[in-house]
């Protein structure tokens, strides 16, 4: 057979496996078993190729198998496209072979196993193929090294991660992005942060992966002006048509509090799909304005998308903070008829705290048994909370009972059920839930808060000492406190979580991390600037009462985002009408 027929053959293929032309490859693996090329070592290199591209890895295995001498293109190839493929246990199965059979490695094969390893959440596997490269010295290839960060950082090894970049001579864009995202997976915004702002510095060029994660980084720590930096950067590079990057960046402006801007980059993109959708009435619910969450919600369906049950769970989530049962219920029923959406457990959760809220207590409790899975804690914690509300003292004992067995070590569920005792006057049982807290290792996690100003994220926590403007915050707290006084604002003790004297307590609660920052807010911010606060936990009631005392006293808007949702504070009033 001439050579100019193989190379012909070889072409034929090449463009088979560009075009994924599987039935086409298949007609020229037919004909090269008739001119005996079987045993060809680069025809079946190709053969193999065409396969994986494919998508045939069982076509594709068996001609590995009955090649008589394999090549590195070989092994490669079928490795790298098991790991792309999601066949993890395949690819590291292969990679033994490889090893028993003393075939010779590259720095590709390495890489592809690595990413194999993260599928299956294989961190030993991953720290012993970090070991090997090391011993083969090719652990400062830059493909390895990407490779072992995006698997430390996947799997939540975050320090390892970061010591793998850092030991790189070398980083590709891919590396840059990959430890930035893993900073971001991790909930490390400032880091994050702090990583972008070094990759800029080193004029490090910007793909889709970095700008999405570092939009995401922007919205976890309520970073609005470095959003708005990047999304500048955005603008310039040309990735606000990539829809990805747009939804991302109307979630950071939701996040960051300013739903309006959120709104204005969704008019904006052109393809609007499920994902741009779901971003902007997500938005809409975080910030209670449950009409626009609604109507953005029929003219999806208008522009011929259907809504998927992360949809559901915004315009539920709407309904809820804004206690319109009517609505939920409709939502609910629509979801199931409808669209053949079977609700999960973040959709009954928020029909719980619909019901709740509006007063509907033994409806709600109702749901929850009749679901067809266990509750949660976060349902038992918001029927817990609507129960302090409304004042039923029963069901409020039983879902603190499921919070006891779920969640012994949080605090906060037994200083509620403790506040509710009290409010019936059932002094026993709040001596004893005292008690109780006071004998037994419980967790309350810290409060913290953050306030951007001047590009840079100010954190702070209860009592904090290390803040450079620390004296000016404080001195400036004071003041506050008392203009606020003058306006109604006392002091509500109940909400302090510590067993200390009535005068101690008052000084904690003074002292709280979102009273801090709005301080810092006032001092740094310029007069007409809204004052935006983000908290990790559930603002309490007294921060929550100086707060809308504080935007009468100041004629400021105040901005905070707990861990459930957004508090406008304007003109004395909140947007949550006083339950959240």
């Amino acid at each position: 057979m001439s050579n100019t027929w193989v190379s012909y053959l070889h072409a034929v293929l090449q463009l088979c496996a560009r075009n994924k032309a599987s039935i086409q490859g298949k007609a020229c693996h037919a004909r090269a078993i008739r001119f005996g090329l079987q045993e060809d070592t680069t025809t079946s290199n190709i053969l193999i190729n065409v396969y994986c591209k494919s998508g045939l890895l069982s076509s594709a295995r068996k001609v590995f198998d009955g090649m008589p001498a394999r090549s590195l293109v070989s092994w490669n190839t079928l490795i790298g496209s098991y790991a792309q493929n999601g066949e993890a246990h395949e690819a590291l199965s292969l990679f033994k072979l490889m090893q028993r059979n003393g075939s010779s490695f590259s720095e590709f094969t390495i890489s592809s196993v690595v990413c194999a390893s993260v599928a299956i959440c294989a961190v030993f596997v991953c720290k012993q193929l970090h070991g090997f490269a090391i011993k083969a010295a090719v652990d400062s290839n830059v493909f390895v090294g990407t490779a072992l960060a995006d698997v430390y950082a996947k799997s939540g090894l975050i320090k390892e991660a970061s010591r793998v970049f850092e030991s790189m001579q070398e980083r590709s864009v891919v590396t840059w992005s990959c430890m930035v995202v893993g900073y971001v997976q991790n909930e490390l915004f400032e880091e994050a942060l702090l990583l972008f702002h070094r990759a800029q510095k080193m004029e490090v060029e910007h793909d889709h992966f970095i700008l999405s994660s570092i939009i995401c980084g922007c919205a976890g720590v309520a970073a609005l002006i470095e959003g708005k930096q990047v999304h500048a950067i955005i603008s310039k590079t040309g990735f606000c048509s990539n829809i990805f990057v747009a939804s991302s960046l109307i979630d950071m402006y939701a996040k960051c509090g300013s739903v309006e801007e959120a709104y204005t980059v969704f008019t904006n993109v052109e393809d609007k799909n499920v994902v741009s959708w779901n971003a902007m009435i997500s938005g809409f619910a975080k910030h209670a304005r449950a009409l626009e969450a609604m109507i953005s919600f029929e003219k999806m369906q208008q522009m011929g998308l259907y809504p998927n049950e992360v949809t559901y769970i915004s315009v539920l989530s709407a309904c809820s903070h804004m206690g319109l049962v009517d609505e939920a219920k409709s939502y609910f029923d629509l979801m199931i008829t409808k669209h053949n959406i079977s609700p999960n457990a973040i959709h009954y959760s928020c029909m719980v705290d619909t019901l709740g809220r509006a007063g509907m207590i033994s409806e709600a409790y109702d749901l929850i048994q009749r679901m067809p899975f266990v509750a949660t804690a976060s349902m038992w914690g918001s029927l817990l909370a609507c129960c302090r509300f409304h004042g039923n003292l029963e069901i409020a004992e039983i879902a603190a009972k499921h919070l006891f067995e779920m969640e012994p070590d949080n605090a906060g569920n037994y200083i509620l059920l403790s506040n509710i005792y009290a409010a019936n006057k059932k002094w026993e049982e709040v001596v004893r839930a005292r008690k109780f807290l006071k004998e037994n290792v419980v967790k309350n996690e810290k409060g913290k808060s953050w306030i951007a100003v001047k590009e840079k994220v100010h954190k702070f926590m209860v009592g904090e000492i290390n803040h450079p403007r620390i004296a000016e915050i404080y001195s400036k707290l004071d003041s506050l406190v008392e203009e606020v006084k003058i306006l109604g604002y006392k002091v509500e003790t109940e909400h302090e979580l510590h067993d200390v004297e009535e005068s101690r307590k008052q000084e904690l609660l003074k002292h709280h991390s979102e009273k801090l920052a709005l301080s810092f807010g006032l001092l740094s911010l310029p007069a007409s600037a809204p004052i935006r606060i983000m908290k990790n936990l559930r603002i309490c009631g007294d921060c929550h009462s100086f707060m809308k005392h504080a935007s009468s006293s100041t004629q400021r808007e105040i901005i905070v985002r707990d861990i459930n949702r957004f508090h406008h504070f304007r003109k004395g009033r909140c947007s949550c009408c006083d339950f959240w």
